[in-house]
């Protein structure tokens, strides 16, 4: 069985953590942001396990648990912030949804 290395192991968190970090620059939708910062965590716990690998250490798994309930956490309150957003203005858009607001405080 093929093993893979720490140094791909931490090549591909290192590519998956940039492209969640474009998404969230780059997107304007809520729900690709909130994705996005699902990938930034996801290649978090990549780096970890692969750390944990290297030195034969079970922390990396025990850090990935803890990203694992964070991002849970994260989603369930994204979402509900997100549909909160939508009911309101019925936009999910960052820039219409910032004019909105700005509109209902004049």
């Amino acid at each position: 069985m093929n093993n893979v290395t720490t140094d791909a192991a931490l090549v591909l968190a290192g590519i998956l953590f940039v492209i969640g970090a474009i998404g969230v620059l780059v997107r304007r939708n809520l729900i690709f942001v909130l994705m996005s910062v699902e990938i930034m965590l996801n290649a978090a716990a990549i780096a970890f396990v692969a750390a944990g690998s290297k030195w034969n250490q079970p922390d990396g798994q025990v850090f990935v648990i803890f990203i694992l309930v964070t991002a849970a956490a994260e989603v369930a309150v994204g979402l509900s912030l997100l549909l909160r957003i939508y009911s309101q203005w019925r936009s999910v858009d960052t820039d219409e949804v910032s004019l909105l607001k700005e509109r209902s405080n004049e």
